[in-house]
C-alpha cells in the first residue's frame, strides 16, 4: 500500500514537472517574441533617427551651395553669412550688451542665483526645477557668460586622476530628460571634490527640458570646475538644435530674451572640450575614433573655430593666402563676391574638420576595417581592429563613448575595448530602453548602473509597454511612407508586371527598402504595414488606406504636398534662419528665390509655377509676405485611428 502511495505521487510530480516545463517553455518563447518585437520597433526609431541625421547633414551642404549661387546673399543679409560661416563676434560684445536691459522685477518668484556661486546655489536650483520653474534670463545669460570665461582657460581634452576611494561617474545622452538627470544624482549623489562626474555630450534637443539641464550642469560646473567636466556633442551645435528642439525651447520659454540666450550658446558651445581622458587610460569621447583619428592633433586644435559640426570649411582654390582679397574696410571677399566679416581665417582646415566630426558621430561596428557611416551620413563606422591600433598608439586601455540608444542603457563591444552608456531612458518612447551610467576609479573594474524613469511603466506589465513602443514606431514609419507615396506607388507597379495590384513579399520588400533606405526588416514588419491574401501575396495599395496628409489646399497636386512634407523640417531651418529678426515672416519674393536653390540643390522635381501658386494662395492677407512656419505646418499626417489610439494608451 505504501509503495503504491509512492507510485501514485511519483506520477503526480512528474507530470506537474512536465506541465512546469511546458508553461516554461512557452513563456520563453513568448518572451523571446516580445523582445523581438520590441527590437523591431527600437530598430525603426533607430533608422528613422539616423536618416534624419543624415538629412540634417545634406541641410549644411545646400547653405554652401546657397552661398556659391545666391550671390546677393550678403547684400540682403549680410548677419547671415556671418552667422553661418564667420565667427560669433560674442568677444566683441560687452557682457553689458546682454545684460544691462535687463531687470528682475520683484514679482519675479523662481531662484535666485549668488554670484559667486556656491553648492547651496546648485540646490536651490535643482528644488526649483523640480516645481517647475523658470530660471529669469538674466541669471541664464550671467551663467553662460561666466561658464565661457572658464572654458576658454581649458585644454582640448581634460586629464583626469581618480584612485579606489575617488571614483568617478561617467554618463551619456541626457537630450533633455530633466527627470533621468535628477535620478543619477538621486542615486549616485550630487557633484562635488569627493563625487566626480564626466557627462559626455548631448545634454540637450527632443526633450523638453534641456535648458534647465544646462543650467543645472553650467552652475555645478562653475561651483566644482576640478570635478564636474562636460564634453562637446555632437547636439552642442546651433544647427542641430534647429531641427531637434531646443531652439524653440528656448524662445518658448524666453519670449523677450531667448535670441540672447541662442546667440551666447552659439559661442558657449565652441569652448566645450572635446574629450576626457582618466587615469591615461580611459578616453571619453561623444562619438568614436577612425582609422586617421589623431589625438595629438586634437589636443592642439582650436576648437572654438569649430561652430558648427555640420557647416564644413568652405573651399578656397589655390593657396589661401593669396586667393583671399582684402577690400578697403577689411572684409574678406569669397571667389563667389559673398563678403564676410574675417571668416577663412577663424577656420578649422579641412583635415582638423574631419578629425572633430570622427569623434563626435562615429558608431562602433562589428566588422574589420574604417568606412562610411552611412546610417548618420557624418563620422565613419569603426571595428575592432581600428580601436586595437588606435588605443595601443596612445597607451590606452579603454574607450567610452555615448551617442548611441542602447536597450540597456549600455554596451560593451570590441572585447571589452568600447563601452557605450547612454542616460536617457524612455528615449524613443515610455519603456523603450534604460538609461545607466558608470563609476570607475583607478585599479578598478567600471561598474554599471541602470534605471529607467518611471511614472506608469512599472504598473505595466511587458506585453502593455511592447504594444506601446511598436505602434509609436509603427506611426511613424508610416508617416515616412506616405511622404514617399508617389515615389512608393511608382516602384510597385514596375514589379507588378501584371496590373493585379499584387505583389509577392519579396518584391514588396525590395521596393520598400528601395525607395525608403531604411536597412528594416520589412518581411517581419509586414503584418503591420499591409494586408496579405491567403497566397502569401500583399495588396500593396494597402500601405496607405490609413493615413494620408492633409492638404491645405485641395487642387495642390498630391506630388507637391508630399516633397513640401518630406522636407518641411529642412525649410522651417532654412526660413528660420533667413529670418533673422525672427518676424516669421519672409517675403514672396525670397521665398521664391529659396525653393528655387532648395529644388536645383536636392534635385526635387517639382515645377516651381507650383510652389509660386501654394505660397500665393497661402499669403491670405496678400501683403506679399507669408508665415512660413503656418505654411509649412499646414501639411501634417492624419491617422485614421488617431482617437482609437490616444484611447489605447490611456487605457493601457
Amino acid at each position: 500500500m505504501g509503495c503504491g502511495t509512492s507510485s501514485v505521487k511519483d506520477r503526480k510530480s512528474e507530470r506537474v514537472l512536465k506541465a512546469a516545463l511546458v508553461i516554461q517553455n512557452w513563456y520563453r518563447g513568448y518572451s523571446a517574441r516580445l523582445k523581438a518585437r520590441q527590437r523591431y520597433a527600437l530598430s525603426i526609431f533607430q533608422s528613422i533617427e539616423y536618416a534624419d541625421e543624415q538629412g540634417q547633414l545634406q541641410l549644411s551642404n545646400f547653405f554652401s551651395f546657397m552661398l556659391e549661387n545666391y550671390t546677393h546673399v550678403y547684400e540682403k543679409d549680410p548677419e547671415f553669412v556671418t552667422r553661418l560661416f564667420g565667427t560669433t563676434g560674442q568677444d566683441d560684445k560687452d557682457r553689458q550688451d546682454y545684460l544691462g536691459l535687463i531687470d528682475i522685477p520683484d514679482s519675479y518668484s523662481g531662484p535666485r542665483l549668488q554670484f559667486p556661486l556656491t553648492f547651496t546655489d546648485i540646490d536651490l536650483l535643482i528644488e526649483a526645477f523640480k516645481q517647475q520653474q523658470i530660471l529669469h534670463a538674466y541669471y541664464v545669460l550671467e551663467v553662460l557668460f561666466e561658464s565661457k570665461k572658464v572654458l576658454k582657460q581649458m585644454p582640448n581634452f581634460t586629464h583626469v586622476k581618480t584612485s579606489p576611494s575617488k571614483q568617478i561617474t561617467v554618463c551619456g545622452d541626457l537630450h533633455g530628460k530633466l527627470d533621468d538627470l535628477l535620478l543619477i544624482f538621486y542615486k549616485n549623489g550630487l557633484p562635488s571634490g569627493s563625487n566626480p562626474y564626466v557627462f559626455n555630450g548631448d545634454f540637450v534637443d527632443r526633450g523638453k527640458n534641456s535648458i534647465e539641464i544646462l543650467m543645472i550642469l553650467f552652475v555645478s560646473f562653475l561651483v566644482y570646475p576640478n570635478d564636474l567636466h562636460l564634453n562637446r556633442g555632437n547636439h552642442e551645435d546651433f544647427m542641430m538644435n534647429m531641427r531637434y528642439g531646443f531652439t524653440k525651447e528656448v524662445l518658448l520659454k524666453y519670449k523677450l530674451h531667448g535670441k540672447k540666450i541662442l546667440e551666447l550658446l552659439e559661442d558657449v558651445y565652441t569652448w566645450l572640450p572635446i574629450g576626457t581622458i582618466i587615469d591615461n587610460e580611459v578616453l571619453v569621447i561623444h562619438g568614436g575614433i577612425s582609422e586617421s583619428t589623431d589625438l595629438n592633433l586634437l589636443h592642439r586644435i582650436e576648437r572654438n573655430k569649430m561652430k558648427s559640426v555640420l557647416m564644413p570649411p568652405i573651399p578656397i582654390d589655390g593657396d589661401h593666402s593669396t586667393d583671399l582679397k582684402k577690400n578697403k574696410v577689411g572684409t574678406t571677399t569669397m571667389p563667389q563676391g559673398i563678403r564676410t566679416n574675417g571668416s577663412f581665417s577663424e577656420q578649422l582646415t579641412k583635415h582638423e574638420w574631419e578629425q572633430v566630426v570622427d569623434i563626435l558621430w562615429s558608431d562602433p561596428r562589428g566588422k574589420r576595417g574604417c568606412y562610411p557611416n552611412t546610417n548618420r551620413g557624418g563620422g565613419c563606422y569603426f571595428g575592432p581592429d581600428i580601436t586595437s591600433k588606435i588605443l595601443n598608439r596612445y597607451q590606452l586601455k579603454m574607450l567610452i563613448r555615448s551617442h548611441e540608444c542602447k536597450p540597456e542603457g549600455y554596451e560593451i563591444c570590441h572585447d571589452g575595448k568600447v563601452v557605450t552608456v547612454f542616460s536617457a531612458s524612455n528615449y524613443y518612447e515610455e519603456g523603450s530602453n534604460r538609461g545607466a551610467y558608470i563609476r570607475l576609479g583607478s585599479g578598478t573594474a567600471p561598474r554599471f548602473f541602470q534605471y529607467q524613469v518611471t511614472r506608469a511603466t512599472c504598473s505595466r506589465p511587458l506585453y502593455q509597454r511592447v504594444n506601446i513602443i511598436e505602434s509609436s514606431a509603427i506611426r511613424i514609419l508610416k508617416e515616412r511612407m506616405i511622404s514617399r507615396k508617389t515615389d512608393l506607388i511608382r516602384a510597385f507597379q514596375l514589379q507588378d508586371r501584371n496590373k493585379s495590384g499584387k505583389l509577392s513579399m519579396g518584391q514588396w520588400a525590395f521596393s520598400m527598402e528601395n525607395i525608403l533606405g531604411l536597412n528594416l526588416p520589412w518581411r517581419s514588419l509586414s503584418s503591420h504595414l499591409v494586408t496579405t491574401d491567403k497566397d502569401g501575396n500583399i495588396d500593396y495599395m494597402s500601405s496607405f488606406q490609413d493615413i494620408h496628409i492633409k492638404k491645405p489646399v485641395k487642387e495642390v497636386q498630391s506630388t507637391l504636398i508630399e516633397t513640401l512634407y518630406r522636407y518641411r523640417t529642412d525649410l522651417q531651418i532654412i526660413f528660420n534662419i533667413i529670418d533673422s529678426d525672427h518676424s516669421g515672416l519672409i517675403s514672396m519674393e525670397e521665398f521664391h528665390t529659396m525653393w528655387k536653390l532648395f529644388n536645383s540643390h536636392y534635385s526635387v522635381h517639382i515645377d516651381d509655377s507650383q510652389v509660386d501658386e501654394l505660397a500665393e494662395r497661402m499669403d491670405l492677407n496678400k501683403d506679399g509676405s507669408i508665415d512660413f512656419n503656418e505654411f509649412l505646418n499646414a501639411f501634417h499626417v492624419v491617422h485614421k485611428f488617431d482617437r482609437l489610439h490616444e484611447s489605447d494608451t490611456q487605457l493601457a
